[in-house]
């Protein structure tokens, strides 16, 4: 007896060996089962060794209790392979425990050790199914089976591509017997028609999970003199027997369900079909991924001549797919769309579909399969390893990436497998229990921290094939232009000409040439080329333009090659390599911009996104006030503030693009309203600041500190509502105030000198953009003088002004010059935008009835009305014309509609009560979007447009920024029709009969 408060040498020697509840075990021991060999060293060696000796000890002693005689124990003593394998799936499974408890004589499969044993077929598993009569026995003889597969496994005796292998075999068999027993029950049936059974998936892979679906599809035809749709009904009434006898639950549960959903039209199609009716389905409406899907197909079980045949009609289609429209993208976005529907809670512990994880190898080598297996035959392969392994030996896939991720492939699925074993359940969900997760490290070979090390090596080889799984595709394109090492082997030119093409580059030869004058060579340059390319070829080519993002990246690299800064940026500033792509690759503006001063290359690094962010108009003023100051004449001045205003369009249409587009570390921007404000503030804060600098310019050049005259610059349109868009003119009106003393018509000659001056030196040719100034909207149109006095506009206003006029002035706002002048006019304008007796009917129809002129004379010959989005129904014209009639109205009474800008005026209206909620949320959701397309178009073609480009390129370009993946134009301009529409009805309700 131990004496009381020390330990018996027992408990310590069961901790020593891995035991985690010494007492329990201990009580265990002492069962009368296990006398003979209480003490035997052996013994508790072996259980020592397994994944969890608790739980093997506890499964050892309910299996010698369920025996008769001595059989089992003086076996498990005397032979090591018995004890291994028993022990160790004991220690590994609970549920195969349970299996053996139940069935005391099923321990006797783990006895022979035959070199057939150590890697059986299909046909060693019929013969262990043969006396399977029922679903039940059925069931007992599947897992008699199992027990043999996961006794190797957990031994080391077959690893984890041989033990997958053997369980879609053990899958085979079992689908064979299942069919086989529905067939005895249906023999009418059977005889009436040929049934092929073809696996999909991991099953048709030969990769098999321990608990997965097993995908099938079922092909069917009549036998000789039996009527097509009568064979049909037969051969569906066995399927769908076949696949209740696998998945329903018996008293001895179920083998694993048989899904079906992967044939033609999933559940809406029918269970059965004939080869032909297949093959007219994949010709006609296939999508990519029922492509992917065919690469894993193998008949199993049935009419294997009709399932070969089924697979060889089928083939050609399959290494085809590479071909069609928008097949890269498809793919890569079927994988996203997989990571966005696994909940938040589970994504950091989904060992299959998180982000890398086995769906990421997977996905990968499926794509490149598809990409490269047209031409090679070698790479046509069920088997994700076995692929993998081909795709490296032809050169596809860098060796060292193969390496890693055939390791990391190896590891992730070892690690799915103990996992499923445990309780044999549907899972790829890594347990949060932390004795969960010791059994699984144990199981694995890591013993000395268990949960340490399994955490350490999941994450390790999880960061591996998520930083691999992307370059896998680019890689070798590098190697294929680049000096490789002596045994490497190099991706031939026509295959990186077919990768290419696969991920959309229209030019793949001088994709080519791109990549070998960047990546080519021993520099220092080149080796950091060759490290960045792989990761923005991917981006590139989740635009809609990749040749034209590598081009301008090209351009790029060949300006800021030699500066020290730009490599080193892009490598160690994760955000700025991709800001740059997803810059270079959204269209002609940006990366024109960007061309003409490279350096600004630096705004994309700032991790947080600061250098991205719009500077505020006051430090604008104060940066530009400062170079006008230290130029040498107006000239110099304003070229100094125009190089100013490159620099912040390109930060404002870089911020866009990132925003819109949306990066790995941070999703596009939901709120589309506040991208719009953020542009249009910008850029109207940024022209504002343009003009006090050329104004600043101007007047000390020609007059030295004072202007004879007193100068205010005011906006107008979209500039005075601060919804300027990257093509927009600036519309404004230029007032003077002679000062003290000075003769008017002096004072007059001095302010039309400042306007021609400012507007002459900001449209001179440079390499800056030019800033356009429109003063049409002055009294008397282009009739009317360039620059009037406050007084001459007091009088203009108050005896000649038109309806149109005080509309126009809605939008006033003082932008540069004198601020007590720019204040005196707003004081003259506000009785004619706000008048106090709000509009008479008349003037109501009058405004009706110019807007109804401007709709039917100002829309462009050929232009489709419903996309145009400025003049066309429920474009930016009705949606403003509605709103301003609200303040033409109501803004004398009503303080908040008292603003230049459309979207605050709208929410103020709304507010007050003017027009419904629902409607307001409806007009305010068409204007957006019809600024954003405008903004779009802009940044696309690099010019100005108020509809939708033709081209195909930009189309497909101008719907990535508005959130539209590749494939999805038509639902882009749908759903841009359906929103006008939806506004135009409001309009028409408040704007014409309201």
């Amino acid at each position: 007896m131990t004496a009381p408060g020390r330990r018996s040498s027992t408990f310590t020697r069961l901790l020593r060996h891995g035991f985690t509840d010494p007492s329990a075990a201990e009580r265990l021991l002492d069962a009368p089962e296990l006398a003979p060999v209480r003490d035997d060293p052996v013994l508790l060696e072996a259980l020592g060794a397994t994944a969890d000796p608790d739980l093997a000890l506890h499964g050892l002693v309910r299996l010698l209790e369920a025996q008769s005689g001595r059989d089992l124990l003086d076996t498990v003593i005397a032979a090591k392979p018995l004890r291994d394998r028993l022990l160790g799936v004991l220690g590994a499974s609970a549920a195969l425990a349970e299996h053996l408890a139940r069935h005391a004589d099923d321990w006797r499969a783990l006895v022979t050790y035959e070199p057939r044993d150590l890697h059986p077929g299909v046909a060693e598993f019929e013969r262990g199914l043969t006396g399977a009569t029922d679903p039940v026995s059925l069931r007992v003889a599947y897992r008699r089976c199992l027990l043999s597969i996961a006794a190797r496994d957990v031994c080391g005796t077959t690893d984890v591509a041989e033990s997958a292998a053997e369980l879609a075999d053990l899958a085979t068999a079992t689908l064979r017997a299942a069919l086989a027993l529905a067939g005895a029950a249906a023999p009418d049936d059977a005889a009436a028609c040929r049934l092929a059974v073809i696996a999909m998936g991991k099953c048709g892979g030969h990769e098999l999970n321990y608990v997965s679906d097993v995908d099938v599809i079922f092909v069917g035809e009549a036998a000789e003199g039996v009527d097509e749709t009568k064979a049909l009904r037969a051969a569906t009434k066995l399927a769908s027997h076949m696949m209740r006898i696998c998945s329903e639950t018996t008293v001895e549960g179920s083998i694993w369900p048989v899904d079906a959903n992967l044939r033609p039209e999933g559940r809406n199609g029918p269970l059965v079909r004939t080869l032909s009716s297949h093959l007219a389905y994949y010709q006609r409406w296939a999508k990519t991924w029922e492509f992917q899907a065919l690469l894993k197909a193998r008949p199993v079980a049935g009419d294997l001549a009709l399932g070969e045949e089924y697979v060889a009609a089928l083939e050609p289609l399959v290494w085809k797919a590479a071909e069609r429209e928008n097949f890269v993208a498809d793919v890569q976005k079927m994988r996203r769309r997989v990571i966005e529907n696994i909940p938040l809670a589970e994504v950091d512990r989904q060992l299959k579909l998180g982000p890398g994880g086995l769906r990421d190898v997977e996905f990968a080598v499926q794509l490149l399969q598809l990409v490269h297996g047209r031409a090679d035959a070698s790479l046509r392969s069920g088997s994700t390893l076995e692929a993998l392994k081909a795709l490296a030996a032809g050169g596809y896939v860098a060796r060292a990436d193969f390496a890693q991720l055939d390791a990391a492939y190896r590891f992730l699925r070892s690690m799915e497998h103990r996992i499923q074993l445990f309780r044999l359940r549907r899972t790829h969900l890594v347990p949060e229990d932390e004795a969960d997760l010791r059994r699984i490290g144990r199981s694995l070979g890591l013993r000395s921290d268990p949960v340490a090390e399994l955490n350490r090596e999941w994450r390790r080889h999880s960061t591996v094939v998520r930083r691999l799984h992307e370059k896998l595709f680019y890689r070798p394109l590098l190697d294929a232009v680049a000096q490789l090492a002596p045994g490497e082997v190099r991706l031939s030119s026509e295959a990186a000409r077919e990768r290419l093409v696969a991920l959309g580059y229209a030019d793949p030869a001088a994709a080519l040439r791109h990549l070998e004058a960047l990546a080519s060579g021993v520099t220092r340059k080149a080796a950091i080329q060759r490290t960045l390319l792989p990761v923005l070829l991917g981006w590139f080519a989740d635009s809609a333009d990749p040749d034209a993002g590598l081009l301008n990246f090209r351009k790029v690299s060949d300006a800021l090659g030699k500066t020290p800064w730009y490599l080193r940026l892009l490598r160690d500033e994760g955000a700025a390599a991709e800001n740059l792509a997803r810059v270079l690759s959204a269209g002609r503006l940006a990366p024109d911009l960007l061309m003409r001063a490279p350096e600004a290359v630096a705004l994309l690094g700032d991790g947080d996104g600061g250098g991205l962010t719009p500077r505020p108009r006051a430090h604008l003023e104060q940066e530009i006030l400062a170079a006008v100051n230290r130029a040498d004449g107006a000239a110099q001045a304003v070229t100094a503030a125009r190089g100013v205003r490159r620099r912040e369009l390109f930060r404002t249409a870089a911020a866009d693009i990132v925003g819109s587009y949306g990066t790995e570390a941070r999703p596009a921007e939901a709120d589309q309203g506040a991208l719009v404000d953020r542009v249009g503030g910008a850029v109207s804060d940024l022209t504002a600041a343009t003009l006090a600098g050329t104004l600043r310019a101007v007047v000390r050049e020609g007059w030295g500190d004072t202007l004879p005259t007193r100068f205010a610059v005011i906006g107008m349109g979209r500039f005075g509502g601060h919804e300027l868009g990257y093509g927009s003119d600036a519309d404004v009106l230029f007032v003077h105030e002679p000062r003290d003393g000075v003769d008017e018509q002096e004072a007059s000659r001095a302010a039309n000198r400042v306007v021609s001056e400012m507007r002459r030196l900001l449209q001179i040719p440079s390499a800056d953009p030019p800033l356009l100034i429109d003063a049409d909207l002055r009294p008397e149109g282009k009739s009317g003088p360039l620059v009037r006095t406050l007084k001459s506009y007091g009088a203009y206003y108050r005896r000649w002004s038109l309806g149109w006029e005080s509309q126009a002035l809605l939008r006033a706002e003082p932008v540069a010059g004198d601020e007590d002048l720019g204040r005196r006019f707003v004081e003259l304008i506000d009785p004619l935008r706000y008048p106090k007796a709000g509009l008479t009917d008349d003037a109501v129809r009058e405004i009706r009835r110019l807007k109804a002129r401007m709709e039917t004379e100002r829309l462009p010959r050929g232009a489709d009305p419903k996309l145009h989005t400025k003049l066309g129904p429920g474009g930016l014209s009705d949606v403003e014309w509605t709103v301003q009639l609200l303040q033409l109205r109501h803004g004398a009474t009503l303080p908040g509609l008292r603003t230049t800008r459309t979207r605050a005026a709208l929410s103020a209206a709304a507010a007050a009560g003017l027009i419904p909620a629902q409607d307001a949320a409806t007009l305010d959701e068409a204007w957006v979007l019809a600024t954003r397309v405008r903004n779009a178009v802009m940044l696309v073609r690099g010019r100005a447009g108020d509809t939708f480009p033709s081209d195909t390129r930009e189309l497909a370009a101008v719907g990535r920024y508005l959130g539209y993946g590749p494939g999805h134009v038509g639902d882009m301009l749908d759903d841009y029709r359906r929103t006008a529409r939806r506004a135009r009805a409001v309009v028409d309700a408040l704007f014409y009969t309201g």
